[in-house]
C-alpha cells in the first residue's frame, strides 16, 4: 500500500538532483535525433549531449553553459544497433520505448560525488535495503594497458558498501564506449537482488539471472578512443549516468515484472476492457497458451512507442525511423486482431490511457492526443484492408497450385511490395498450409526491383519497349478508332475533414495491350506489358513530374494485384507498365489505386517548384526565366537563367519568400481555360513547350477568374503558371523548403535542388550541427599552438569537415558560408605548420653545425616529425655551409627510418645524392629517389646502424 507511484519515483529523482545537488533540470529531447544521421531514434539520455563530450559544442550556445544537469529522457530502441523489436513481449523486461533517468556532470564533479549521490538517493530517499545492492567496477584490461578502477572501488568501500558486495568485472561489462571512436571510460553499475533475505547474491551479478538485475549505470568518461584504437585521456572528465525508470519502479513497487507496475497496468486494463480474452496474468513461454499474455505486452509496449514517436514528428512510413515505426504499428495491429481478437480501433482507444500515464511528465503528449489517435487509426485501417486482401490472394493462389509445388514468388512479391504484407506473415500462413515459398525466385525479384530503382541502363531499355508506342502501333490505334485516354480523374482529390488528402479510385476498361512493339488483345501471366485504358487516375510523367506508381485489380477478381511500375503518355494514350500476374485481356474491367504517399510527395514538390520560380523572379529580377525542372517524391530540381552566380544572401532571401507563402497557407487555384485567354495573362510563367488547349492554369492565392480579367496585375504579385501537374490544394502542407544545392550548369544557367517538409527540417538541423563543429574548430585554431602534430591534427580535422560539408544535405547558403570559413582555416593551418617546421628545422640545423664544425660530409641521426622537416634541416645546413654534403636519418615511433640528403655542387657529377640515398635505404630494406643534388627515402630501423656505415663509406669513395 505504501508503494510510491511511477510519477512520484520520477519526480523524486529529478527533485533530488535539482534541489539537493544543484543540477539544472532539462526537458527530454524529442526521440527524433537532431542532425545525427547515425541514429534512427534517440536511444539514450546522452544523445543530446554528444556535442559536449565530443568537444564540438558551440562555446556561445546554451548547451556549452551546462555544468550539472538532470533529466528524464524518452528513448526508443528498435531498429539499428539496439534492435529489441522481436524480443518485445516474449519476456517481461524488453521494451521499444523506455524512460532513462540521468544525471550528468560536464567537467564538474567526478567519481566520488557521483557514487555518493547515487548511494544517497537509492538508500535514503528510495529506502532500498543496502544489503540487496551490489556494485560493480572496472577490473582493468592488460591488453589496453588499463589498470583496475581502484579509485571507484575505494569510493564504494568508503561509503560503507561491504567488500563482498563490491565486484570487479572486465571490459565488456564495465567499460563504456560511445562508438568505435570517441569518448569512453570505465563505469560502475548498481545491481539489485529481488530475493534478498540476507543471502549473498554476488555470484549472480552479471550472469543474466532474473533475480539480480542492474538498475543504474554510472559512466566516467575519461578517455577518448582514437582511430588507431589507442586510448588518450580526455581534457575534461564527464559523468553520464542512466537508470531505466521502468526497472526502478519495478523494484520500488516490489514487483518482478515491469508490466506489473503502474506504468503498464492501466494500459493492460484498458486492453482487457476492449477485448474478449481473459485478464493479463504475466505468463511467459510455454505457460502462455495461445500467446495471449505476450500479445498484451506487445500492444501495451508498442502503443507507448507510437504515442511518443508520433508526438515527436516520426510517422509510420517507408524508410529509416518511419519504416521501423510502421513495423511497430503493424506488429501491434496483428497481435490485436490475430491473438486478442479485438475489433479495429482498439490501438487508438488506448491513447488516452497512455496520455494519463505519461502526460504529466511529457505534456506534449496531452497536446497531440487527437492527432496520435488519427494517425494510428488511419494506418491501422490501411493495414487491415491489405491483410484481408492478402489472405484472400494467398487462399486463391494455393487452391490453384499444383500439388507439392512452391508458392509462386511473383505473387508473394506483389503482396510484399504493393500491400506491405509482412514476409514473416506470408511464411506463417503458408507454413500452416504445409507449403513453402520459392525463396530464391523471391530474392531475385527483390534484386531486380532494386536494380530498376537504381535505374541501370538495361532497365530503361526494357521499359521503353513496353511503354513507348511505336509509330505503326499509334497509327493502328487511330485507324481502329481507339479513343485517347481520359486522364482527368488524376485531378480528382480533395481535403478530408482532418486535413488529409483523399484520392478517389477509378474504374476503367482495358482497350488494348502493348508488348514487344506490337498491339495485343491478350498477354499471358508473368509477362510485362503496356496497358491502354479508356480512363485513368494515374499521372503519366510529363511537365517534369515523375509518374505515379500503384496497382490495379480486375473487378471480377479483386484478389489479384497488377503492380503498375511506370506510366507514360504517348500520342494522347496513357500507357501503364504492368507485370501481368495472370492473363490480361482487352475488355477486362479494372479498378486503379495510386500510391498515395508517393503522389502526395510529388504534389508537394511540384507546388514548391512553382513557389521557387516565383521567389527567384522576385529576388533576382523579372527577367529570370525557368529553363527546366524535375519533380520526384524525394526532391525537386529547378533550372533558371542567371546573370552570375547566386549569392548566399540571395539564396536566403529566396527561402524566406517561399516560407512566407507556406506560413500564409495560401489556396492553390486551378482551372482549365482556353489557351488564347491564358496567353494574355500579364506575368504568366510558361516554359517553352506545346500546351494543350484548353490549358490548365495554376495560381497561388489568387482565383483564376481574377487573373484572367483584362489588364489585371494580380499575376505579377504571385505565382501563375500553365501546368498540367498535380498540386497541393493549400501551401501550408509543404511545412518547409530548403535549397540543398545550387551550381552553374553552364554559364548563365543555374540548377538548384531543394527538399520540402521533414527532409527540409532535417537538412536545417544537420546544417546547425555542422556550423557548431566549424565554430569549435575555428576557436581552437585561434589558440597559440606550438606543437606540429597538434597543428597537423587540426588541419586534418578541417580537411575532414570540408569533405562532410561538401557532401551532406544541408541548406546551400549555409554550406557556402561554412566552406568559406573552412578554406581560410585550411590556409591558416597549412601556413602555421610550414612556419613551425621551418622554425624547428633552423634550430636543429644550428645544433648540427655547432657539432660538426666545417666538415666536408655530415652524417647523423636527428629526431624529426616528418620527412618535410628532415629535408628542411638538410637544406638549412647546406645553405649555411655551402661546401658540405649532408645525409640525415630520423627513426620514427612506427619503426620506420626517414632519410634525406643533399650533395654540395662542388662534388658533382662524381657524387650523386640520388645514388647515395638509394645505397643507404637499400641497406635498410627500403626505397629512395631524387636528383643528383637532393634525394629522400625511407627504410627499416633494423638496418639503421649498417646504413650509417654505408653512408660514410659511399661518401668517402666518391670524395
Amino acid at each position: 500500500a505504501g508503494c510510491p507511484s511511477a510519477g512520484q519515483v520520477r519526480a523524486a529523482f529529478l527533485q533530488f538532483f535539482q534541489e539537493r545537488h544543484g543540477h539544472r533540470r532539462l526537458p527530454s529531447a524529442p526521440v527524433r535525433p537532431r542532425g545525427d544521421p547515425s541514429l534512427l531514434f534517440v536511444n539514450a539520455g546522452m544523445n543530446q549531449f554528444k556535442p559536449i563530450f565530443l568537444g564540438t559544442v558551440h562555446p556561445r550556445s546554451e548547451l556549452a553553459q551546462h555544468r550539472r544537469v538532470v533529466n528524464s529522457q524518452k528513448c526508443v530502441r528498435a531498429g539499428g544497433k539496439h534492435n529489441d523489436l522481436e524480443d518485445v513481449g516474449q519476456d517481461t523486461y524488453h521494451h521499444t520505448f523506455f524512460e532513462m533517468l540521468g544525471n550528468w556532470s560536464f567537467g564538474d564533479y567526478f567519481k566520488e560525488e557521483a557514487c555518493s549521490m547515487a548511494w544517497e538517493l537509492l538508500t535514503e530517499v528510495y529506502e532500498i535495503p543496502r544489503d540487496r545492492l551490489y556494485v560493480t567496477y572496472f577490473g582493468g584490461d592488460s591488453s589496453l594497458g588499463l589498470s583496475a578502477d581502484e579509485e571507484c572501488r575505494d569510493v564504494w568501500l568508503h561509503l560503507g558498501v561491504p567488500a563482498s558486495h563490491v565486484l570487479p568485472f572486465p571490459l565488456k561489462d564495465n567499460f563504456w564506449e560511445m562508438g568505435d571512436t570517441g569518448p569512453c571510460g570505465p563505469c560502475t553499475e548498481i545491481h539489485y537482488d529481488h530475493v534478498g533475505g540476507g543471502r549473498n547474491a554476488a555470484a549472480l551479478v552479471n550472469q543474466g539471472s532474473p533475480d539480480v538485475v542492474e538498475i543504474w549505470n554510472l559512466v566516467f568518461m575519461q578517455y577518448s578512443r582514437e582511430v588507431e584504437g589507442n586510448l588518450l585521456p580526455l581534457p575534461q572528465h564527464h559523468v553520464d549516468t542512466g537508470m531505466g525508470l521502468e526497472r526502478l519502479v519495478t523494484v520500488l513497487q516490489n514487483k518482478r515484472s515491469n508490466y506489473d507496475t503502474d506504468l503498464f497496468t492501466p494500459i493492460l486494463d484498458a486492453i482487457h476492457k476492449g477485448c474478449g480474452v481473459p485478464r493479463y496474468q504475466g505468463l511467459v513461454g510455454d505457460a502462455d497458451v495461445g500467446r495471449v499474455n505476450m500479445a498484451y505486452r506487445v500492444v501495451a509496449d508498442h502503443v507507448r512507442t507510437l504515442c511518443v514517436c508520433i508526438t515527436d514528428g516520426i510517422y509510420p512510413g517507408f524508410s529509416g525511423a518511419e519504416l521501423v515505426l510502421r513495423r511497430i504499428l503493424r506488429r501491434a495491429v496483428r497481435f490485436c486482431s490475430e491473438v486478442l481478437h479485438t475489433p479495429p480501433g482498439l490501438l487508438a482507444s488506448l491513447v488516452p490511457t497512455v496520455v494519463e500515464v505519461l502526460g504529466d511528465a511529457y505534456p506534449e503528449l496531452t497536446k497531440n492526443a487527437d492527432q496520435i489517435m488519427h494517425v494510428i487509426n488511419e494506418n491501422e485501417a490501411a493495414f487491415l484492408s491489405s491483410l484481408e486482401r492478402g489472405r484472400r490472394i494467398i487462399e486463391r493462389t494455393v487452391q490453384q497450385m499444383e500439388p507439392s509445388t512452391n508458392f509462386p514468388a511473383e505473387v508473394a512479391w506483389s503482396l510484399y511490395g504493393n500491400l506491405g504484407f509482412p514476409l514473416d506473415l506470408i511464411d506463417l500462413m503458408l507454413e500452416e498450409k504445409g507449403i513453402s515459398l520459392d525463396k530464391a525466385a523471391f530474392n531475385e525479384l527483390a534484386l531486380e526491383d532494386a536494380k530498376r530503382k537504381a535505374g541501370g541502363p538495361q532497365a530503361g531499355q526494357l521499359e521503353d519497349a513496353n511503354t513507348r508506342l511505336d509509330v505503326h502501333s499509334l497509327a493502328q490505334l487511330r485507324s481502329n478508332k481507339v479513343p485517347a485516354t481520359d486522364d482527368s480523374p488524376k485531378y480528382a482529390y480533395k481535403l478530408g475533414q482532418h486535413g488529409q488528402y483523399e484520392f478517389s479510385p477509378c474504374q476503367a476498361t482495358v482497350l488494348m495491350l502493348y508488348r514487344d512493339q506490337s498491339l495485343q488483345k491478350e498477354v499471358g501471366a508473368g509477362q510485362r506489358c503496356g496497358v491502354i485504358l479508356d480512363r485513368t487516375n494515374f499521372y503519366a510523367e510529363q511537365g517534369g513530374q515523375a509518374s505515379d506508381q500503384g496497382y490495379m485489380i480486375r473487378l471480377e477478381q479483386q484478389d489479384i494485384l497488377f503492380p503498375i511500375e511506370s506510366v507514360c503518355l504517348c500520342g494522347g494514350y496513357v500507357i501503364h507498365e504492368v507485370t501481368a500476374v495472370e492473363t490480361l485481356r482487352a475488355g477486362d474491367q479494372v479498378q486503379l489505386f495510386v500510391d498515395e504517399a508517393q503522389r502526395l510527395a510529388c504534389m508537394t514538390n511540384h507546388t514548391a517548384t512553382h513557389l521557387l520560380n516565383f521567389a527567384f523572379r522576385r529576388v533576382l529580377g523579372d527577367n529570370t526565366e525557368q529553363r527546366g525542372s524535375h519533380v520526384t517524391a524525394e526532391r525537386l530540381r529547378f533550372d533558371f537563367d542567371t546573370k552570375g552566380p547566386v549569392t548566399v544572401e540571395q539564396l536566403q532571401q529566396v527561402e524566406q519568400v517561399v516560407q512566407d507563402v507556406i506560413k500564409r497557407n495560401e489556396v492553390v487555384h486551378m482551372a482549365e481555360v482556353p489557351l488564347m485567354l491564358a496567353r494574355r495573362v500579364r506575368g504568366l510563367r510558361a516554359v517553352d513547350e506545346g500546351y494543350p488547349d484548353p490549358v490548365r492554369i495554376v495560381s497561388l492565392g489568387v482565383p483564376v477568374e481574377s487573373v484572367l480579367t483584362r489588364d489585371s496585375e494580380a499575376a505579377m504579385q504571385t505565382s501563375v503558371e500553365l501546368c498540367c501537374g498535380t498540386h497541393l490544394l493549400q501551401t501550408g502542407a509543404m511545412e518547409d523548403l530548403t535549397i540543398i544545392s545550387e551550381r552553374q550548369l553552364v554559364k548563365g544557367i543555374s540548377r538548384v535542388i531543394a527538399v520540402t517538409g521533414g527532409q527540409a527540417k532535417q537538412a536545417r538541423e544537420v546544417g546547425q550541427c555542422l556550423a557548431m563543429e566549424v565554430d569549435s574548430v575555428s576557436l581552437r585554431m585561434k589558440k597559440r599552438i606550438t606543437s606540429i602534430p597538434e597543428m597537423q591534427h587540426l588541419s586534418k580535422e578541417v580537411g575532414q569537415l570540408t569533405k562532410v560539408v561538401a557532401s551532406t544535405a544541408m541548406p546551400q547558403w549555409q554550406r557556402r558560408e561554412l566552406q568559406t570559413i573552412l578554406k581560410a582555416l585550411q590556409r591558416t593551418a597549412n601556413t602555421a605548420v610550414k612556419k613551425l617546421e621551418v622554425q624547428q628545422a633552423e634550430e636543429k640545423a644550428q645544433t648540427l653545425l655547432a657539432k660538426h664544425c666545417n666538415q666536408p660530409v655530415i652524417i647523423d641521426i636527428v629526431p624529426a616529425d616528418s620527412l618535410s622537416i628532415l629535408m628542411k634541416v638538410v637544406n638549412q645546413l647546406c645553405d649555411k655551409s655551402p661546401g658540405t654534403s649532408v645525409l640525415l636519418l630520423s627513426p620514427q615511433a612506427s619503426g620506420e627510418v626517414l632519410c634525406a640528403c643533399q650533395v654540395s655542387k662542388n662534388c658533382l657529377p662524381v657524387f650523386s645524392a640520388a645514388d647515395w640515398a638509394v645505397a643507404v635505404c637499400t641497406q635498410m630494406e627500403g626505397k629512395a629517389g631524387g636528383s643528383p643534388i637532393v634525394a629522400k627515402g625511407s627504410g627499416n630501423a633494423k638496418g639503421m646502424q649498417g646504413a650509417l656505415t654505408t653512408a660514410l663509406e659511399f661518401a668517402q669513395s666518391k670524395l
